[in-house]
Order: C-alpha cells, then structure tokens, then sequence
C-alpha cells in the first residue's frame, strides 16, 4: 500500500509563489505516473499537473500552463509543485495522487491520494 502525504501549503498574495511537496512511502513509485489535482469549496476535483515515471512527459491544465511546474524525484520518492504567479482561482486544497505507468486526468483513475494541503490566495 503507497502512502501520500502533501505539506507546504498556506497564505500568499495574488502573484505571490508557493511550493508543495509530497512524500510518499510504502511500494516504490519509480513507474507510477504523479499528479496534482485540486478542489474548491462547491467545485469537483479539478486535474492541475501530471508527470510520469521518467520525468519527462508533463500534462498541465490550461489554467496553470506557464505558472506552474511539477517535478518528480524517484530517489526520494516525493514530487513537488512549484506555484508562481498565484492568482486568487488558485485557491483549493491540492491534492497529490498516483497510478501506474500512464498519465490521465480523470480523478477516479488514480489509485493512491494523500489527504490535501490548503492553498490560499488573497490580499
């Protein structure tokens, strides 16, 4: 069983950045696909960010493209999401999450979730 943690979660201003981070334990992640989903309050769980096993192939929600980047470390077994430019939509709890091999954005596809951490942007 893979176990998922987010931590780095907070407050910032609008155009401020903020980096999130996940830590995962138990089986190996080398070859599971990595994302980060988000939701807010009254709103379905919305796709931000995926990276697969190798570091190479990225997906990113339109809404984020050129603002945020996700990376992977497979030694550590932690990925991150690197925020810059926040805008108050960004506020959500995020979420990481993982599956094996392939990226997808359907939410339910994804068989391992940490608990979320709290983004919030405001003046």
């Amino acid at each position: 069983q893979v176990q998922l943690g987010e931590s780095g979660g907070g407050l910032v201003q609008p155009g401020g950045s903020l980096r999130l981070s996940c830590a995962a334990s138990g089986r190996t992640l080398s070859m599971y696909v990595m994302v980060w989903f988000r939701q807010a309050p009254g709103k379905e769980r919305e796709f931000v960010a995926a990276i697969n096993w190798s570091g190479l192939i990225f997906d990113y929600a339109d809404s984020v493209k050129g603002r945020f980047t996700i990376s992977r470390d497979n030694a550590k077994n932690t990925v991150s999401l690197q925020m810059s430019s926040l805008k108050p939509e960004d506020t959500a709890v995020y979420y990481c999450a993982a599956r094996e091999l392939y990226i997808t954005t359907t939410a339910s596809a994804y068989k391992y979730w940490g608990q979320g951490t709290q983004v919030t942007v405001s003046s």
